[in-house]
């Protein structure tokens, strides 16, 4: 009887798997708050915003940091970003070859480049190249030191992107052109090539983003007044009023560009997996 009593006693239910979702997201957003409402309180917001926020000082820097800093900071990274993709589309046609040496340099470059520094590079192009060549002079000046230092610093990212978005185009579009009487190069240059940077274009976007916040290492070159770019603008103002509301100002012009960027680069994804869907 006492068997049998055992037996038709419910048996007492866990947590099911919705419920334990749902326990463990509330925890997270109760974490979350937390953590919030404990650096709202903790902060000393007077001396941030006597150190960050002054607007007055914040005035001074209007319009230079847009008309100079920023159209400067603009330029280098365009002008990066044109030689980086011109050498990168070089390189990942090496790294395609079925000439060996080609093969080797093109891996060669990439595994140096990629494993340096940016700042070593930057010194490399601005010292050790005029000590190494005195009669080399860049053209434009700063401006083409920071177009070949940055085109350096990308092409090695650029060429193994172009190379994947090459491999990813279907062989049958390169034998379809050969078959209409293509030669490889021209094949290459007005079939695959193209079909490449439709699927390579979201992260090319990107490098274009990661290459607008390298630009901010061109003060190690030694700019002019004139030169200057959004850090070494802000930097050198910082230093003037011994506050640190125009690195603060600096930044946001970074924000006014990469998080437009950041969106496009992220409509463009979407696209591309709708397309592949």
């Amino acid at each position: 009887m006492a068997d049998t009593d055992t037996r038709i006693q419910p048996r007492k239910k866990g947590l099911t798997r919705r419920q334990r979702r749902r326990l463990s997201r509330g925890a997270q957003y109760v974490v979350f708050v937390a953590a919030v409402l404990a650096f709202a309180f903790s902060a000393d917001w007077g001396r941030l915003k006597n150190q960050f926020a002054q607007l007055p000082i914040a005035e001074q820097m209007f319009p230079d940091i847009i008309t100079l800093a920023l159209k400067n900071t603009v330029l280098y990274t365009l002008s990066g970003f044109v030689v980086g993709l011109v050498l990168g589309i070089v390189v990942a046609l090496m790294r395609l070859s079925s000439v060996g040496p080609y093969r080797w340099l093109a891996g060669i470059y990439i595994e140096i480049f990629r494993g340096l520094p940016a700042l070593l590079i930057f010194i490399f192009v601005g010292v050790g190249v005029p000590l190494a060549f005195p009669d080399v002079q860049y053209p434009g000046g700063t401006y083409g030191k920071v177009a070949v230092a940055l085109g350096l610093v990308s092409a090695a990212y650029m060429a193994e992107t172009i190379r994947a978005g090459i491999q990813a185009v279907p062989k049958g579009q390169m034998e379809a052109a050969r078959s209409l009487g293509f030669s490889p190069a021209r094949a290459m240059i007005s079939i695959v090539i193209p079909q490449a940077f439709r699927i390579i274009l979201p992260p090319l976007t990107n490098e274009l983003v990661l290459l607008f916040k390298d630009s901010s290492l061109v003060l190690f070159l030694g700019v002019t007044l004139e030169e200057r770019e959004l850090s070494k603008f802000g930097n050198d103002l910082a230093s003037t009023t011994a506050n640190s509301t125009p690195i603060l100002v600096a930044g946001l012009c970074y924000l006014l560009v990469t998080i437009p960027l950041g969106f496009v680069v992220r409509r463009m994804e979407s696209k591309a997996q709708e397309a592949i869907r």
